[in-house]
């Protein structure tokens, strides 16, 4: 799960796919959700991720499982992300 907590003002001088995730992870997101949205491909989604939160820009957050299992709406999110790709 994705969350970005950085002030907009400070993506001015950032890439506009780093602005528009940063944007749309002001909301827990999944990876699924972004590159859905973006309409980028996944693993685009899973680099550009991964380059923002090593610089700081996000926070990753792996969320803990009751039981090792998802909850239902969270896999409802993840599908529903999928589905637009």
């Amino acid at each position: 799960m994705l969350f970005a907590d950085a002030p907009p003002h400070t993506f001015a001088l950032i890439t506009p796919e780093y602005a528009a995730i940063s944007e749309l992870c002001r909301q827990v997101r999944s990876v699924a959700e972004v590159a859905a949205v973006l309409q980028i491909p996944l693993g685009v989604a899973r680099v550009l991720i991964a380059d923002m939160a090593a610089e700081g820009l996000l926070h990753l957050y792996h969320p803990r499982l009751p039981g090792g299992r998802p909850e239902a709406g969270l896999l409802e999110r993840v599908l529903s992300g999928l589905q637009r790709l």
